[in-house]
């Protein structure tokens, strides 16, 4: 795999500028990127960094730039619970960059891109063993109520 490290050009600018094209030298395939979160900080404490990254590079392993961090213990309007370099960002989505989840929301916040919502009715339905109790519960409550009823008459 091919990847150019800062330490190959003379400043940032010239490094930021270039544009990385990586492939896997075996097969000479263009390996997919991710915009997603890498975990830091301690325990019970996370921090995020907001990394692009190859998408089979490990979670928290080598990515390719840092563009920004997410800190989830901040309230939600604080003004340092994202930062994001959006010009690092747009160029990395006009490359090809695909952003997970988590990132889309906030970019889609940011005004980068939309959005879509899922939505999975299907899947707050109740499964087949809760039709199956909430059923026989009925039946036993109907029972239940029949029986003093029943009683009663005779």
């Amino acid at each position: 795999m091919i990847v150019k490290s800062p330490s190959r050009f003379h400043d940032l600018a010239t490094w930021r500028s270039h544009d990385f094209t990586i492939t896997n030298t075996k097969e000479g395939h263009i390996m997919p990127l991710k915009i997603r979160l890498a975990r830091w900080g301690a325990k019970k404490r996370p921090y995020y960094r907001i990394v692009v990254a190859e998408a089979t590079a490990p979670r928290d392993g080598r990515f390719i730039e840092r563009i920004g961090s997410f800190n989830p213990i901040l309230p939600d309007d604080h003004a340092d619970r994202v930062k994001l370099d959006l010009e690092r960002a747009k160029h990395w989505l006009s490359v090809g960059a695909q952003p997970t989840d988590r990132v889309a929301r906030f970019l889609d916040k940011e005004g980068l891109m939309k959005r879509t919502t899922t939505s999975n009715p299907a899947k707050m339905q109740p499964k087949k063993k809760a039709v199956e109790r909430a059923a026989a519960k009925v039946a036993k409550a109907k029972a239940a109520a029949e029986a003093p009823a029943a009683a009663g008459a005779t």
